[in-house]
């Protein structure tokens, strides 16, 4: 199979961050394992009991991990045999030196069950590869990406698959990621707290003020806007960039509902879509819309501007005056590991979507 650029690469890259993470939070104080040696270290105990919630995290959140490790090996030019190691091997090794590293951390409690049903997973997900692969599907998968998309949409394309996970983090305003600057800022003066160069900021110091309706609306439609824009850079022309903005769209509509969900409720899931927030989501319809008339080096230059005018927004936006109520909820349930996850997702997605477009822009036109 010949060598080609694929998303799964990208998307096992993501994956294996999101495994780190959510087998090593909160990574810190690290502190040696009291009283246990080096033979110690590498013996997991058999937990005494057994939660479901744990089994089926362990065992599914790894299916992922082989199938894109085979999958990205085949699409990679690997052989059949090649590519079946990369999804059999990687994971065990992995969850093990995740397991291993968990008697550092605080909290954490290592488990050879846990071991074994990530390495379950990570086979089933690989032997699934095998079956796909062959009845052909991975195959129809290319030809259906290059009838879609251009050349070197990868990245594109698992950025726009991580765009519904940044949207579970509650943000000042529906789509609106990026706005890192209240924590970082916090985070600095505590950590010059008592120090020559302690900050401080007056009472008259006000940094973030509440957005004019218009203002408002602006940076709802301008979320929407810049995954659509990210899409259309690498799509190609016609009708199909209606059908693929519209599949962009359903993806962020998706990802704003379930976090609303998970934050108030089933009940509450469409509590987002106010008389506040509908304007711009009209906005951002209409521009979604529109733009997929324009090229595709015109689509992201017009995204680079777009993200710059989010992220400046959301930097003067006040943060969600819901989300300390969030974050304790989610910090006293199973899901702290995955707020903390999508929180640095919310962060960074528009910056990284930034660097991708401004290479995009450098690349000669193929």
């Amino acid at each position: 199979m010949r060598s080609r650029q694929s998303s799964a690469t990208w998307l096992l890259l993501a994956h294996v961050g999101l495994i780190v993470y959510a087998s090593l939070y909160p990574f810190w104080p690290v502190r040696a394992p009291p009283g246990m040696g080096l033979p110690w270290l590498f013996g997991l105990p058999w937990p005494r009991q057994f939660w479901a919630f744990d089994v089926q995290a362990n065992l599914i959140g790894y299916v992922p991990f082989g199938f894109l490790g085979f999958a990205a090996a085949m699409r990679s030019g690997w052989g059949l045999r090649a590519a079946l190691a990369a999804g059999l091997l990687p994971g065990p090794l992995v969850s093990f030196l995740m397991e291993t590293l968990q008697f550092y951390v605080p909290g954490r409690v290592p488990s050879l069950s846990d071991w074994a049903l990530n390495s379950a997973g990570s086979t089933l997900g690989a032997l699934l590869g095998v079956l796909l692969n062959a009845v052909g599907w991975l195959r129809r998968w290319q030809d259906v990406r290059e009838h879609w998309f251009g050349a070197s949409s990868a990245p594109a394309l698992a950025l726009l698959a991580l765009w519904p996970l940044a949207l579970l983090y509650p943000t000042p305003l529906p789509f609106g990621l990026g706005q890192w600057l209240p924590w970082w800022r916090e985070s600095l003066v505590e950590a010059l707290e008592g120090t020559p160069w302690a900050l401080t900021w007056g009472d008259g110091v006000i940094i973030e003020h509440e957005l004019p309706p218009g203002l408002e609306a602006l940076a709802i439609a301008l979320g929407l806007l810049a995954p659509v824009l990210l899409m259309i850079a690498v799509a190609r022309p016609g009708l199909r960039r209606v059908v693929l903005a519209a599949g962009a769209v359903l993806l962020g509509f998706a990802g704003t509902t379930t976090a609303t969900a998970m934050a108030f409720g089933p009940d509450h899931a469409w509590a987002w879509l106010s008389d506040a927030s509908r304007p711009g989501v009209g906005l951002g319809l209409g521009l979604a819309l529109l733009s997929c008339l324009l090229p595709s080096r015109v689509a992201a230059a017009l995204g680079l501007f777009v993200l710059c005018a989010l992220i400046g927004l959301l930097s003067i936006a006040p943060s969600d005056p819901y989300l300390a109520l969030n974050v304790q909820a989610w910090e006293h349930g199973r899901f702290v590991n995955l707020y903390g996850l999508t929180r640095w997702l919310a962060w960074t997605w528009p910056f990284v979507a930034l660097v991708w477009l401004a290479a995009r822009l450098v690349q000669r036109p193929r």
